[in-house]
């Protein structure tokens, strides 16, 4: 599904004009951002919750040569689904 199809189906759903749908999702998309910057999490109840983990430093060894490569830390941004949302896709889509 592209941007374009995303804000047109939602605009339809909510009866807004998609300029108005755009417009309230990038101010959504903003708003987590500046939270994942300030390290926060951000819990959409029915969905899941998005949150930025450090992921430690760590010693890497290129297959090809053996040599070992100090990997260093990290932020990443992680993403666990709500438990229904999660048994849903598990059977396939299926309820």
């Amino acid at each position: 599904m592209t941007n374009k199809d995303f804000i047109l189906e939602l605009a339809e759903q909510t009866g807004y004009s998609p300029e108005d749908t755009q417009k309230m999702v990038n101010v959504i998309v903003e708003t987590m951002g500046d939270n994942f910057q300030e390290d926060n999490m951000v819990v959409v109840p029915t969905f899941g919750t998005f949150e930025v983990k450090k992921k430690m430093e760590r010693v890497m060894v290129n297959p090809s040569t053996g040599q070992r490569m100090l990997v260093p830390p990290k932020l990443v941004l992680t993403f666990k689904p709500n438990a229904n949302w999660k048994e849903q896709i598990k059977n396939g889509g299926d309820e």
